[in-house]
């Protein structure tokens, strides 16, 4: 393996002379293992043809345990303190692994493993012995000698990817929308989601050489990974290649393959100038319309919004279950109108944002309304046809 830092395989390489089976032994934490391992299982499928896809690849060094999986669409790699007795490297079943160690009645924990990747796994009263995969048969991740280099902040990178990949696409036949479409341009870093009945963006000013200027789709599968690893502390590493991305993040990396296709023109959706423009209290709105959309149907998946002097009302109503209705106090003096929206589709930014306040825009009953914040985001929602 060699990550996007160049560390990984290649450093054990000197040690282990590639087709040669060495024995491995370490000692570690149940809690430290049980940590690595979660870190690194989800990209591994269960429906995988190839059974090196289930393994995950241990190396042992002098700096602890380096641990990685793939899918070959993504590559996850983490690192772990351990007491390493005998460097080597081997791969192992993942989620038998992890369901092993996370039941194992000690603290402490013993793995040897033979030369024919056979481990023994002890820990108190117990012993395990699983059977593994020769380390040479696991796909290297993709080298990223030469690629372009971003630095972003976590909490931008965090906020960015929590305020618009709620929004991703999951309908694959139109798989250039399964991800979230990142733009390096003008000085400021764009993160778009949409699923065509609904988009999520947000800008940030960012630096990077205008050299660097490029947009590019990040899969679904590689933004939930880069989700559970952020802290928002520090920085994240970007090295970007023509169909390929690392994030570093701290000792962790992520590689993926990146979306081929060209993303629709989403500047285009994003209405012009409003009619009416009301602020609202994020949360009052999220709880109105939760507890709303309770009778709304299959049939109806509707909450109709209605706009008269100072007040909002939000109802919802379905033939075979009844209505509901709820008015909230606002600064209207328009005129008075009505427009209907998925009440999914309409909770899913306000849980995702922090704000207190939030700007609701609209032309009128047929026109997409637009949320935004007073910062760089906004998100464009397709009205529904409203009845009565």
């Amino acid at each position: 393996m060699k990550p996007c830092q160049g560390k990984g395989r290649k450093s054990l390489s000197l040690a282990i002379p590639t087709g040669i089976l060495s024995a491995m032994k370490f000692r570690i934490t149940k809690e430290a293992f049980l940590d690595g391992l979660q870190q690194v299982q989800h990209v591994v499928s269960s429906r995988t043809t190839l059974p090196i896809l289930s393994n995950v690849l241990i190396e042992a060094s002098e700096k602890g345990l380096r641990l990685t999986t793939t899918d070959l669409d993504v590559g996850v790699s983490g690192t772990t303190g351990a007491e390493v007795l005998t460097a080597g490297s081997t791969t192992l079943p993942v989620r038998r692994l992890v369901s092993i160690i996370r039941e194992l009645p000690a603290a402490e924990i013993e793995i040897a493993i033979d030369a024919k990747n056979v481990a023994s796994i002890k820990s108190g009263p117990s012993f395990f012995k699983i059977i593994g995969l020769a380390d040479n048969e696991f796909p290297p991740l993709a080298n990223f000698e030469n690629a372009k280099e971003y630095h972003i902040p976590q909490s931008m990178l965090q906020e960015g990817l929590k305020k618009t990949s709620y929004a991703i696409s999951n309908d694959e036949t139109r798989y250039v929308l399964n991800g979230i479409f990142a733009s390096f341009n003008d000085g400021k870093l764009t993160l778009v989601a949409t699923d065509g009945r609904r988009l999520a963006m947000v800008e940030n000013d960012l630096e990077f050489p205008s050299s660097h200027e490029v947009d590019f789709i990040v899969p679904t599968k590689a933004v939930q990974e880069l989700q559970r690893l952020l802290t928002g502390e520090g920085e994240v590493l970007v090295r970007l290649s023509d169909n390929q991305i690392c994030f570093e993040i701290g000792s962790s990396i992520i590689v993926s393959k990146l979306i081929e296709g060209n993303y629709p023109n989403y500047r285009q959706v994003i209405p012009g100038e409003s009619k009416e423009r009301l602020t609202l209290n994020r949360e009052a709105l999220l709880e109105t319309v939760r507890r709303v959309s309770l009778l709304s149907s299959d049939k109806s998946n509707s909450v109709k919004l209605s706009f008269g002097a100072n007040q909002l009302g939000v109802t919802a109503n379905s033939p075979d279950i009844g209505e509901a209705e709820e008015t909230v106090d606002v600064k209207y003096e328009g005129a008075e109108f009505a427009i209907a929206f998925n009440p999914e589709f309409l909770q899913a930014p306000l849980k995702a944002l922090g704000e207190e306040e939030i700007h609701l825009d609209l032309i009128d009953e047929m026109s997409p309304g637009v949320l935004r914040t007073d910062d760089a985001f906004l998100y464009v929602l397709m009205p529904m046809r409203v009845s009565g």
